[in-house]
């Protein structure tokens, strides 16, 4: 019976003392026991040898995870060659295996590493990764793409997560506590019931409560806490020794002060063109004046827009409201006024049943169903602005809304009607007193519908708020014949539905504009007093969905008992629709409304895209066993990830061009590999090389606030060599170390958001004053800057003196300034108008340049060919040991774990400024175990040297000031723990 049990599950939990690989199985020989212990892995959809696997994987049973401290996926990645981990924006992570991840953002974009729970594929938005590791039986890690084995197809790989099964006719309980630094509490465990000879149940937990890591030097305060758990129920019921059903419910939930981004880095650029320079990341703060807000609350656009001028916040070319805040050098310290808000909670139901037909076939089938939902609100800049900047705009505001203004009846008293509902709303206790700030709210009404948070500062932030369920059902047949020949087919049909994604970004300069304008507009309209909605950015999509469908299977031939060949394929078929829109400011609505959303979907009607994207993809393996304990194969595997849509820009883009689809994306990979077990079992060895041939890769950028995904190809190679060495019974050593090459490997063209001059010295890169996105001008005779510099001066000289149809004057624009050396930027800047440079540069732009002048609205595009992909160090390298001492009937096991991951890039664009630097973490144990390890305690420390490693990066909008997010590890962590079993 326990062999049968070992099958099903898909692991052997001996669960002895040792780490690597969860090597779980019988000793290499009895006689000597200080072989490496082997893994049973189903990465073949079958009970194996992990030596006997023709792929690429690695496995980790629950003694590994312990003794190696992987509590949550980003432990994972560090014992993992050619892997890493990283959150990236908008409450998502990507998964990178050999350069491949998630790169591409956005609602209709596929992960390319497939995450998977007992073999079925969870949704794109599953918080998994958000909740810690409890009670598991297995995680494999397959490298390389996927699709002929597993329901759901992936470039990258898959990562296979193996809850551990109700074990039949045994009761078994545990519980282990941990206490730690920043008052660090986790909690987990454990019971089964076994409920006759053919019925189990399981139940297991885990609660996680703790103080932040980050320290906010604005207030004192300590944010991205944690507070959460996890609950599963498992059922397995084998009426028969042939029937098998497993039933799984699992939930988790969080509501704490999570940060979605650890910090923000900049080079501070002193012009606000651009925000943030392009030389290098530094501690440096956004230049406000780069940002939407600054821009649109400006004396410059109430010139053009004709409002007055002493309504205006402030001047572009005036101070930087940000220059007084701090930006720590320390990723775990920030300096921010709004505190982050966490909720988030994921709900997995699965059934299974594996049928044995004859002695020959067998099938699986299984459901799986998930539900997520996450909001979170996070300081959009993580800085404080200079209050006082803007003070005399909120004064001139307060003093016409009273009439206190002097302005002479009757224009006093109607400035004063109309201004009064905005003064009450922003300052509810005069210009002196709390700011106020919207909300963001899918009604579009914020601060002017009663939504607001008020502070003493003025605040920016953003909410990103998403609710999804997906479902999946599959079916495997596989035969079990005694010759040569064997097959496996499958099916497998996904439903996925995004019910809503919102993100909003919004600031107190927002919630000015869209009352100050819409109200005066409205006064000028003859209509009753309003303001503009929405008071904040909002890019939604309120209905997402992909049905997918795959059929795929696999044929066995051995020639031999030596020689087999695998051949594997796939068709797949997905049929996505989204139906999106972007608003901001987009109409007047009174300020007794209470909801827009009728008024929004009326003026901004929903973009609705669809399509359907088919491959056929496959694999083919040719393994040789040359002895029981060595293995070579060799292996060509093509995969697949669908294309789709890039959400539609906001009414004030208009004239910003950006593609509406991106392609499906293919990857055709070879490898080869050898596995091997040398000293009767004393040295397992296990080595890989590869070749990826990428197509279409999928990646994003934001460009007018919003994200927006194109296509590259690349060439991508490199090694992985894993092995774990057990001399004597005691001692155990475990290495993993892998190189990667990446590169773009064709001429391929694309914008950078951080330089839109592309480099040239010769072009004038554009603060927009009516959208805050930037575009660049350039001669069509290269060399000529005093032509462009002479075009973009005379244009504002037009625009200041009110020659442009529809733009007011007085706005005192400057001339081309050049940016401060060492920024990274070869181009000059200013502020102007996008639209009227076009015009004029198409009516007039000979007289500035022989061949003309052009204006590129979304950048002038560079050569990436060569590039380096984001996410893929060249090395890593991981070691650990660990020595078990006997102490009568005790155990005592010191373990020392050291990981090196490599230099690599946030971006494709590569260069100093997107570097992502090496870094080294060290965590370290010692346990105590009792007599036939029913109680341990143990000591342990994570993150020895406190360093402050970033696992990636991402650049934001022009609009925002191109800050860069950066997402890093934990902190040091220590503490002790102590847990028992029956």
């Amino acid at each position: 019976m326990r062999g049968k049990l070992c099958l099903l599950a898909g692991v052997c939990a001996v669960a002895l003392s040792q780490p690597a690989f969860a090597q779980d199985a019988k000793p290499a020989t009895t006689a000597d026991t200080s072989g490496v212990q082997e893994i049973i892995v189903t990465a073949q959809r079958q009970a194996q040898r992990l030596q006997d696997v023709p792929i690429a994987v690695s496995a980790f049973n629950a003694n590994a995870l312990e003794k190696q401290q992987i509590k949550t996926t980003s432990d994972l990645q560090l014992s993992l060659p050619n892997v890493t981990f990283t959150k990236t924006n908008f409450t998502s992570s990507s998964f990178t295996i050999r350069g491949i991840g998630s790169l591409c953002v956005g609602e209709s974009c596929e992960p390319s590493t497939a995450i998977s729970l007992n073999d079925a594929p969870l949704s794109p938005s599953t918080r998994l990764f958000e909740g810690e590791f409890y009670d598991l039986a297995q995680i494999e890690v397959l490298r390389g793409p996927q699709g002929t084995l597993f329901g759901k197809n992936a470039t990258g790989g898959v990562v296979n997560i193996h809850t551990a099964p109700p074990v039949l006719g045994k009761f078994e309980a545990s519980a282990d506590v941990e206490y730690g630094n920043y008052n660090d509490l986790r909690v987990k465990g454990m019971v089964n019931v076994p409920i006759g000879q053919d019925l189990a149940v399981r139940a297991s937990g885990y609660y996680l409560r703790r103080d932040g890591y980050t320290t906010n030097l604005y207030d004192g305060s300590k944010i991205d806490g944690r507070n959460e758990y996890g609950l599963r129920g498992s059922l397995r019921w084998e009426p028969s020794s042939r029937t098998t059903f497993d039933l799984v419910g699992q939930y988790f939930r969080e509501n704490d002060s999570r940060m979605r981004v650890q910090k923000q880095e900049c080079q501070t650029d002193p012009t606000g063109i651009l925000g943030c320079l392009n030389g290098s990341l530094g501690t440096g703060v956004t230049n406000a004046n780069s940002t939407l807000g600054a821009v649109l609350t400006s004396k410059q656009f109430f010139a053009i827009e004709g409002l007055p001028s002493a309504l205006a916040l402030g001047s572009v070319y005036g101070p930087n409201a940000y220059g007084t805040a701090v930006n720590p050098t320390s990723v775990h310290q920030v300096y921010t006024g709004f505190d982050p808000r966490y909720y988030s909670v994921d709900t997995i139901i699965q059934g299974r049943l594996k049928q044995e037909i004859g002695d020959q076939f067998e099938l699986h089938l299984d459901g799986n169903y998930e539900y997520t939902n996450v909001d979170s609100m996070q300081d959009y800049n993580n800085q404080v602005q200079d209050r006082s900047v803007i003070q005399s705009g909120l004064n001139g505001l307060y003093a016409i809304a009273n009439n206190l203004a002097g302005i002479p009846a009757p224009t006093g008293a109607a400035l004063a009607a109309y201004l009064k509902p905005v003064a009450n709303a922003l300052m509810p206790q005069g210009p002196g007193g709390p700011l106020c700030t919207s909300l963001p709210t899918a009604s579009g009404t914020g601060v002017y519908g009663g939504n607001s948070v008020c502070s003493n500062v003025p605040l920016q932030f953003d909410r990103s708020d998403e609710v999804s369920n997906t479902w999946s059902s599959e079916a495997i047949f596989t035969s079990k014949f005694s010759g040569p020949f064997n097959f496996l087919l499958g099916g497998i049909y996904s439903h996925y539905k995004i019910n809503y994604n919102d993100y909003f970004v919004n600031e107190f300069e927002l919630d000015y504009f869209a009352g100050v304008a819409g109200t005066l507009g409205s006064l000028g309209g003859g209509g009753a007093p309003a303001y503009l909605a929405t008071p904040f950015y909002d890019n939604n999509t309120n209905y997402y969905r992909t049905n997918s469908y795959g059929l795929f299977g696999e044929a066995y031939y051995k020639f031999n008992d030596k020689v087999k060949l695998t051949l594997g394929l796939r068709y797949n078929n997905d049929d996505k629709l989204v139906s999106a829109h972007t608003t901001t400011f987009n109409l007047p609505v009174a300020f007794s409304s209470t909801n827009n959303v009728s008024a929004l979907t009326a003026a901004v009607p929903n973009a609705v895209q669809s399509g359907t994207f088919r491959a056929l993809t496959g694999r083919a393996v040719l393994d040789w066993e040359i002895t029981p304990n060595n293995l070579l194969y060799a292996s060509y595997s093509r995969g697949y990830k669908a294309g789709g849509f890039n959400p539609p820009l906001s009414a004030a883009d208009a004239g910003i061009t950006v593609p509406t689809t991106f392609q499906p994306e293919f990857v055709n990979a070879f490898e080869i590999g050898s596995k091997n077990s040398f000293g009767n079992g004393q040295l397992q060895l296990n080595l890989t090389g590869f070749f990826y041939d990428y197509k279409d890769l999928q990646l994003s950028s934001i460009i007018a606030r919003t994200s927006v995904d194109e296509n590259v190809s690349a060439h991508v190679y490199g090694v992985e060599a894993e092995a774990v060495m057990r001399p004597i019974r005691q001692f155990t050593v475990n290495i993993s170390a892998s190189y990667l090459h990446t590169a773009v490997s064709q001429d391929e063209y694309l914008a950078d958001p951080r330089d839109f001059g592309g480099g040239r010295s010769d072009a004038v890169i554009i603060k927009d004053l009516t959208n805050g996105s930037n575009c660049a001008v350039a001669p069509n005779t290269a060399g000529n800057a005093a032509g462009a510099n002479a075009f973009v001066d005379t244009v504002n000289n037009i625009i200041n003196a009110g020659g442009i149809p529809g733009v007011g004057a007085g706005a005192g624009l400057q001339g081309t300034t050049a940016f401060p050396a060492g920024g990274g930027i070869a181009s000059t800047g200013a502020y102007s108008i996008c639209a009227a440079l076009q015009g004029v540069a198409a009516a007039d732009g000979l007289a500035f340049d022989p061949k003309g002048i052009t204006v590129y609205t979304s950048g002038i595009p560079v050569n990436i060919k060569g590039n380096q992909l984001p996410g893929a160090p060249n090395y890593k390298i991981s070691i650990g040991a660990q020595y078990e001492i006997p102490l009568d009937r005790l155990v005592l096991t010191p373990r020392v774990d050291l990981h090196y991951t490599g230099e690599s890039t946030g971006s494709i664009f590569n260069g100093p400024v997107n570097a992502v630097p090496s870094y080294i973490q060290i965590n370290a144990q010692l346990q105590l175990d009792g007599p036939d390890h029913k109680w341990y305690i143990r000591a342990f420390v994570e993150n020895l040297t406190n360093n402050n490693a970033i696992t990636g990066e991402y650049v934001t909008d022009q609009s925002s000031g191109l800050f860069t997010n950066v997402f890093s590890l934990d902190p040091r962590r220590y503490g002790i723990g102590a847990g028992v079993k029956f």
